[in-house]
């Protein structure tokens, strides 16, 4: 393939960095995003290292003028952007609804909603000048069930990225852009490592609720999110892909 552009948000870890490196095997030039840049830049060495062309940039996606700053840079340097994977994003805390302070539910929706409509604002311009572009937005089970104890801000915020989802493929259809989001279930990265080392018979317990017996990997995602970038998924957009093993239904 010709080399494309793939911008992956909160890529320094887990399933962001292994989205980075999927993408970089498909023949993308990958441009990872974070806000540790000594951990950002051992994750492009070691990219770098497998024949993967990619390069860092800091910068926190919950600013919004520091989002257009950067993205107008890398528009700028590349002369386009292919994909946007706005994988940046997280539970944040937990906190009851009646006892919650407003700057934790901002925390919330900015982390969640607010980058996700940043980054994609400012790489519209960029992805236009494209043969058609994709953008990839993550979004959670918790924006269908609300969220466990604590948690029914971050899946109000999920369902939010949901119906962002719908209306850029909405309104990016003409240009030939598509917009599709992921959905993972639980999956084992060191999001986890707390419970893991505190309350490993909770986390082995986990796999009970889900259909395939066996908590998700980073390539469960990557793989999905490949697909979708691809020519092989030309005529998907709009559509939130389950990946979880059938999570989402329980057992």
């Amino acid at each position: 393939m010709s080399k494309k552009i793939a911008l992956i948000t909160g890529a320094t870890g887990g399933i962001g960095f292994q989205v980075a490196k999927r993408l970089g095997q498909d023949g993308y030039t990958v441009v990872l995003n974070g806000i540790e840049d000594e951990v950002g830049a051992a994750r492009v060495a070691e990219l770098k290292a497998e024949g993967i062309e990619a390069e860092y940039y800091g910068f926190d996606v919950t600013n919004d003028i520091a989002v257009t700053e950067n993205v107008n840079a890398i528009g700028n340097k590349y002369g386009q952007i292919d994909v946007v994977v706005n994988n940046a994003g997280g539970l944040g805390g937990r906190s009851s609804i009646e006892e919650m302070t407003t700057e934790f539910f901002r925390f919330v929706m900015a982390l969640n909603l607010d980058s996700a409509f940043f980054v994609s604002r400012a790489a519209i311009p960029f992805m236009k000048k494209t043969e058609g572009g994709s953008i990839i937005n993550y979004t959670s089970n918790a924006a269908w069930n609300a969220g466990g104890p604590g948690a029914g801000i971050y899946g109000t915020s999920k369902a939010a990225v949901h119906t962002l989802t719908r209306a850029l493929a909405k309104e990016l259809a003409p240009a030939g852009i598509r917009v599709n989001a992921v959905s993972p279930g639980t999956i084992d990265t060191p999001f986890h490592q707390q419970i893991k080392d505190t309350k490993p018979e909770v986390f082995a317990s986990w796999k009970d609720n889900i259909m395939l017996g066996r908590l998700g990997q980073p390539e469960d995602v990557s793989g999905v999110i490949s697909f979708l970038v691809s020519k092989d998924a030309a005529f998907i957009t709009a559509e939130t892909i389950q990946i979880g093993g059938g999570q989402a239904l329980g057992i």
